[in-house]
Protein backbone atom coordinates (compact mmCIF):
# COMPACT_ATOMS: atom_id res chain seq x y z
CA UNK A 1 0.00 0.00 0.00
CA UNK A 2 2.97 2.34 -0.49
CA UNK A 3 1.74 5.46 -2.32
CA UNK A 4 3.51 6.54 -5.49
CA UNK A 5 3.18 10.30 -5.03
CA UNK A 6 2.77 12.04 -1.66
CA UNK A 7 2.22 15.76 -1.07
CA UNK A 8 3.56 16.92 2.30
CA UNK A 9 2.40 20.33 3.48
CA UNK A 10 4.92 21.72 5.95
CA UNK A 11 7.49 19.22 4.73
CA UNK A 12 10.46 21.54 5.21
CA UNK A 13 9.85 21.89 8.95
CA UNK A 14 11.35 19.98 11.89
CA UNK A 15 8.96 17.01 11.68
CA UNK A 16 8.40 17.34 7.95
CA UNK A 17 12.03 16.76 7.07
CA UNK A 18 11.94 13.41 8.85
CA UNK A 19 8.71 12.42 7.12
CA UNK A 20 10.02 13.36 3.67
CA UNK A 21 13.21 11.34 4.16
CA UNK A 22 11.25 8.27 5.26
CA UNK A 23 8.90 8.50 2.30
CA UNK A 24 11.83 8.87 -0.08
CA UNK A 25 13.46 5.80 1.46
CA UNK A 26 10.26 3.86 0.67
CA UNK A 27 10.56 4.88 -2.96
CA UNK A 28 7.76 7.47 -2.96
CA UNK A 29 7.79 10.57 -5.10
CA UNK A 30 7.39 13.49 -2.70
CA UNK A 31 6.08 17.00 -3.23
CA UNK A 32 7.17 19.30 -0.41
CA UNK A 33 4.52 22.02 -0.39
CA UNK A 34 5.09 25.35 1.34
CA UNK A 35 4.94 29.11 0.98
CA UNK A 36 8.67 29.28 0.23
CA UNK A 37 9.82 26.28 -1.84
CA UNK A 38 13.47 27.30 -1.39
CA UNK A 39 13.38 26.15 2.25
CA UNK A 40 12.85 22.60 0.97
CA UNK A 41 15.71 22.60 -1.55
CA UNK A 42 18.18 20.89 0.87
CA UNK A 43 15.77 17.93 1.05
CA UNK A 44 16.30 17.11 -2.64
CA UNK A 45 19.54 15.31 -1.73
CA UNK A 46 17.56 12.91 0.48
CA UNK A 47 16.27 11.07 -2.59
CA UNK A 48 17.12 10.22 -6.16
CA UNK A 49 17.22 12.89 -8.83
CA UNK A 50 13.71 14.26 -9.25
CA UNK A 51 12.26 12.19 -6.43
CA UNK A 52 11.69 15.12 -4.05
CA UNK A 53 10.14 18.23 -5.58
CA UNK A 54 9.58 21.48 -3.65
CA UNK A 55 6.37 23.22 -4.79
CA UNK A 56 4.82 26.55 -3.86
CA UNK A 57 1.54 26.34 -1.95
CA UNK A 58 -0.19 28.72 0.42
CA UNK A 59 -2.86 27.05 2.55
CA UNK A 60 -4.83 30.29 2.54
CA UNK A 61 -5.31 29.96 -1.22
CA UNK A 62 -7.51 27.09 -2.40
CA UNK A 63 -6.14 27.11 -5.95
CA UNK A 64 -2.54 26.58 -4.85
CA UNK A 65 -3.57 23.83 -2.41
CA UNK A 66 -5.45 21.98 -5.14
CA UNK A 67 -2.50 22.33 -7.52
CA UNK A 68 -0.11 20.88 -4.92
CA UNK A 69 -2.42 17.89 -4.36
CA UNK A 70 -3.34 17.24 -8.00
CA UNK A 71 -2.31 13.70 -8.97
CA UNK A 72 -1.15 12.70 -5.48
CA UNK A 73 -2.03 9.34 -3.96
CA UNK A 74 -1.60 10.56 -0.38
CA UNK A 75 -1.37 13.82 1.55
CA UNK A 76 0.23 14.81 4.84
CA UNK A 77 -0.66 18.07 6.61
CA UNK A 78 2.01 19.18 9.08
CA UNK A 79 1.35 22.92 8.94
CA UNK A 80 1.17 24.69 12.26
CA UNK A 81 2.29 27.75 14.21
CA UNK A 82 3.18 28.18 17.89
CA UNK A 83 2.31 31.86 18.03
CA UNK A 84 0.40 34.30 15.89
CA UNK A 85 1.86 36.97 13.64
CA UNK A 86 0.42 39.68 11.46
CA UNK A 87 -0.31 37.28 8.58
CA UNK A 88 -0.47 34.00 10.47
CA UNK A 89 -3.44 33.36 12.76
CA UNK A 90 -4.34 30.15 14.58
CA UNK A 91 -7.79 29.99 13.01
CA UNK A 92 -6.39 30.55 9.52
CA UNK A 93 -3.65 27.90 9.75
CA UNK A 94 -4.99 25.24 12.10
CA UNK A 95 -8.69 25.35 11.23
CA UNK A 96 -9.27 26.89 7.79
CA UNK A 97 -6.00 25.57 6.38
CA UNK A 98 -6.74 22.05 7.61
CA UNK A 99 -10.25 22.26 6.15
CA UNK A 100 -8.95 23.45 2.79
CA UNK A 101 -6.37 20.66 2.54
CA UNK A 102 -8.82 17.93 3.59
CA UNK A 103 -11.50 19.11 1.16
CA UNK A 104 -9.00 19.33 -1.70
CA UNK A 105 -7.67 15.84 -0.90
CA UNK A 106 -11.20 14.41 -0.90
CA UNK A 107 -12.09 16.17 -4.16
CA UNK A 108 -8.93 14.83 -5.81
CA UNK A 109 -9.72 11.26 -4.79
CA UNK A 110 -6.64 10.94 -2.60
CA UNK A 111 -6.43 7.50 -0.99
CA UNK A 112 -5.02 8.52 2.39
CA UNK A 113 -4.59 11.67 4.46
CA UNK A 114 -2.63 12.13 7.67
CA UNK A 115 -3.32 15.29 9.66
CA UNK A 116 -1.08 16.38 12.52
CA UNK A 117 -2.91 17.91 15.46
CA UNK A 118 -1.65 18.15 19.06
CA UNK A 119 -2.30 16.81 22.53
CA UNK A 120 -4.50 18.97 24.73
CA UNK A 121 -6.93 20.19 22.09
CA UNK A 122 -10.15 21.63 23.45
CA UNK A 123 -13.32 23.29 22.21
CA UNK A 124 -13.96 24.97 25.58
CA UNK A 125 -14.35 28.73 25.37
CA UNK A 126 -11.82 29.30 28.15
CA UNK A 127 -9.16 27.08 26.54
CA UNK A 128 -6.09 28.49 24.80
CA UNK A 129 -6.88 29.67 21.28
CA UNK A 130 -4.15 27.35 19.97
CA UNK A 131 -5.99 24.38 21.49
CA UNK A 132 -9.37 25.59 20.20
CA UNK A 133 -8.06 26.07 16.66
CA UNK A 134 -6.48 22.60 16.65
CA UNK A 135 -9.82 21.12 17.77
CA UNK A 136 -11.64 23.01 15.01
CA UNK A 137 -9.11 21.70 12.51
CA UNK A 138 -9.71 18.11 13.57
CA UNK A 139 -13.47 18.58 13.24
CA UNK A 140 -13.08 20.03 9.73
CA UNK A 141 -10.78 17.20 8.63
CA UNK A 142 -13.13 14.50 9.94
CA UNK A 143 -16.07 16.10 8.15
CA UNK A 144 -14.28 16.46 4.81
CA UNK A 145 -12.22 13.24 4.89
CA UNK A 146 -13.69 10.74 7.41
CA UNK A 147 -10.91 8.16 6.85
CA UNK A 148 -8.14 10.63 7.65
CA UNK A 149 -5.58 9.53 10.24
CA UNK A 150 -5.06 12.15 12.94
CA UNK A 151 -1.95 12.19 15.13
CA UNK A 152 -1.63 14.21 18.32
CA UNK A 153 1.98 14.43 19.52
CA UNK A 154 3.20 15.78 22.84
CA UNK A 155 6.37 17.92 22.86
CA UNK A 156 8.53 16.56 20.03
CA UNK A 157 12.28 16.23 20.59
CA UNK A 158 15.25 15.54 18.34
CA UNK A 159 18.10 17.40 16.65
CA UNK A 160 17.06 21.01 15.94
CA UNK A 161 14.00 20.78 18.18
CA UNK A 162 12.54 23.94 19.68
CA UNK A 163 12.34 22.67 23.26
CA UNK A 164 15.49 21.02 24.58
CA UNK A 165 17.69 23.20 22.38
CA UNK A 166 16.04 26.39 23.55
CA UNK A 167 16.38 25.67 27.26
CA UNK A 168 19.90 24.28 26.88
CA UNK A 169 20.85 27.53 25.17
CA UNK A 170 19.25 29.58 27.94
CA UNK A 171 21.23 27.67 30.54
CA UNK A 172 24.44 28.98 28.96
CA UNK A 173 23.83 32.46 30.35
CA UNK A 174 20.83 32.37 32.72
CA UNK A 175 21.58 31.52 36.38
CA UNK A 176 17.86 30.93 36.99
CA UNK A 177 14.85 29.92 34.92
CA UNK A 178 11.21 30.87 35.46
CA UNK A 179 8.99 27.96 36.52
CA UNK A 180 5.52 29.04 35.39
CA UNK A 181 2.89 27.73 37.75
CA UNK A 182 5.65 26.17 39.83
CA UNK A 183 6.92 24.00 36.96
CA UNK A 184 4.74 21.02 37.84
CA UNK A 185 3.05 20.71 34.44
CA UNK A 186 3.41 17.23 32.97
CA UNK A 187 4.87 16.47 29.52
CA UNK A 188 5.42 13.24 27.61
CA UNK A 189 8.17 14.08 25.09
CA UNK A 190 8.07 12.01 21.92
CA UNK A 191 10.99 11.44 19.53
CA UNK A 192 10.66 13.07 16.11
CA UNK A 193 11.68 9.80 14.44
CA UNK A 194 8.79 8.01 16.14
CA UNK A 195 6.33 10.71 15.08
CA UNK A 196 7.55 10.44 11.48
CA UNK A 197 7.23 6.65 11.60
CA UNK A 198 3.65 6.98 12.88
CA UNK A 199 2.75 9.37 10.07
CA UNK A 200 4.18 7.06 7.41
CA UNK A 201 2.33 4.13 9.00
CA UNK A 202 -0.89 6.13 8.72
CA UNK A 203 -0.29 6.57 5.00
CA UNK A 204 0.60 2.97 4.25
CA UNK A 205 -1.48 0.81 6.62
CA UNK A 206 -5.21 0.64 5.70
CA UNK A 207 -6.07 -0.52 9.24
CA UNK A 208 -5.28 2.96 10.56
CA UNK A 209 -7.96 4.69 8.45
CA UNK A 210 -10.21 6.96 10.49
CA UNK A 211 -8.19 6.55 13.68
CA UNK A 212 -6.82 9.21 16.02
CA UNK A 213 -3.50 8.48 17.74
CA UNK A 214 -2.00 10.18 20.78
CA UNK A 215 1.77 10.14 20.47
CA UNK A 216 3.87 10.29 23.62
CA UNK A 217 7.20 8.95 24.75
CA UNK A 218 7.75 6.22 27.35
CA UNK A 219 8.12 8.63 30.30
CA UNK A 220 6.03 11.42 31.81
CA UNK A 221 8.05 14.32 33.28
CA UNK A 222 7.23 17.55 35.05
CA UNK A 223 8.73 20.71 33.57
CA UNK A 224 11.23 20.81 36.44
CA UNK A 225 12.26 17.22 35.76
CA UNK A 226 12.86 18.02 32.09
CA UNK A 227 15.06 20.97 33.07
CA UNK A 228 16.97 18.73 35.46
CA UNK A 229 17.44 16.24 32.63
CA UNK A 230 19.05 18.96 30.53
CA UNK A 231 21.22 20.09 33.43
CA UNK A 232 22.53 16.58 33.97
CA UNK A 233 23.44 16.32 30.33
CA UNK A 234 25.21 19.68 30.34
CA UNK A 235 26.80 19.07 33.74
CA UNK A 236 25.51 22.42 34.93
CA UNK A 237 22.97 23.82 37.38
CA UNK A 238 20.48 26.66 37.28
CA UNK A 239 17.88 27.65 39.83
CA UNK A 240 14.13 28.05 39.44
CA UNK A 241 11.93 31.03 40.22
CA UNK A 242 8.27 30.02 40.64
CA UNK A 243 6.05 32.36 38.63
CA UNK A 244 2.27 32.25 39.29
CA UNK A 245 0.15 31.93 36.16
CA UNK A 246 -1.42 35.36 36.46
CA UNK A 247 1.96 37.06 36.76
CA UNK A 248 3.25 34.97 33.85
CA UNK A 249 0.36 36.24 31.71
CA UNK A 250 1.35 39.85 32.45
CA UNK A 251 4.96 39.09 31.51
CA UNK A 252 3.87 37.26 28.37
CA UNK A 253 1.68 40.19 27.31
CA UNK A 254 4.80 42.27 26.76
CA UNK A 255 6.99 39.40 25.48
CA UNK A 256 4.51 38.59 22.72
CA UNK A 257 5.13 42.02 21.20
CA UNK A 258 8.60 40.87 20.11
CA UNK A 259 9.09 39.63 16.50
CA UNK A 260 9.88 36.12 17.81
CA UNK A 261 8.15 36.03 21.22
CA UNK A 262 9.74 33.75 23.84
CA UNK A 263 6.33 33.49 25.54
CA UNK A 264 2.75 34.51 24.78
CA UNK A 265 -0.38 34.79 26.88
CA UNK A 266 -1.92 31.94 24.92
CA UNK A 267 1.08 29.71 25.69
CA UNK A 268 0.68 30.45 29.39
CA UNK A 269 -2.92 29.24 29.10
CA UNK A 270 -1.64 26.04 27.49
CA UNK A 271 0.77 25.53 30.39
CA UNK A 272 -2.14 25.45 32.82
CA UNK A 273 -2.86 21.90 31.61
CA UNK A 274 -0.72 18.77 31.35
CA UNK A 275 0.45 17.67 27.90
CA UNK A 276 0.28 13.88 28.20
CA UNK A 277 -1.60 10.97 26.63
CA UNK A 278 -4.73 10.09 28.58
CA UNK A 279 -4.75 6.42 27.54
CA UNK A 280 -8.19 6.45 25.94
CA UNK A 281 -6.83 6.51 22.37
CA UNK A 282 -4.29 4.28 20.62
CA UNK A 283 -0.69 5.44 20.39
CA UNK A 284 2.76 4.41 19.21
CA UNK A 285 2.51 0.91 20.67
CA UNK A 286 -0.66 0.17 18.71
CA UNK A 287 1.18 1.32 15.59
CA UNK A 288 3.94 -1.18 16.27
CA UNK A 289 6.44 1.54 17.24
CA UNK A 290 8.45 1.26 20.44
CA UNK A 291 8.62 4.75 22.02
CA UNK A 292 12.14 6.15 22.24
CA UNK A 293 13.34 7.58 25.56
CA UNK A 294 14.56 11.17 25.64
CA UNK A 295 17.64 10.07 27.57
CA UNK A 296 18.70 7.92 24.63
CA UNK A 297 18.63 10.75 22.10
CA UNK A 298 19.27 14.18 23.61
CA UNK A 299 22.95 13.53 24.44
CA UNK A 300 23.57 13.20 20.69
CA UNK A 301 22.64 16.82 20.02
CA UNK A 302 22.91 18.74 23.30
CA UNK A 303 26.63 18.02 23.47
CA UNK A 304 27.23 21.16 21.43
CA UNK A 305 26.29 23.28 24.44
CA UNK A 306 29.13 21.77 26.41
CA UNK A 307 31.38 23.21 23.71
CA UNK A 308 29.98 26.72 23.85
CA UNK A 309 27.35 26.31 21.15
CA UNK A 310 24.31 28.56 20.94
CA UNK A 311 20.70 27.92 20.07
CA UNK A 312 19.41 29.25 16.76
CA UNK A 313 15.73 29.30 15.91
CA UNK A 314 14.95 26.12 13.88
CA UNK A 315 12.48 26.07 11.03
CA UNK A 316 8.88 25.59 12.09
CA UNK A 317 6.69 22.93 10.59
Amino acid sequence: MTPNLVTVFGGSGFIGRQVVRRLAALGCQVRVAGRDPETALPLKTAGDVGQIAPVQANIRHEKSVRAAIDGADAVVNLTGILYEGENQRFETVHAMGAKRIAEAAAAAGVASLVHMSALGISSDEDAARYAQSKAAGEDAVRKAFPDAVIVRPSVVFGPQDDFFNRFAGMMQYAPVLPAIGGGEQKFQPVYVGDVAAAIVKGLTDPSTAGETYELGGPTVYSFRELMQLIMRELDTHVGFIPVPFEIAKVMAFFMQLLPVPPLTVDQVRLLQNDNICDGTLPGLTELGIEPTAAEAIIPSYLDIYRKGGRFSQPSRA
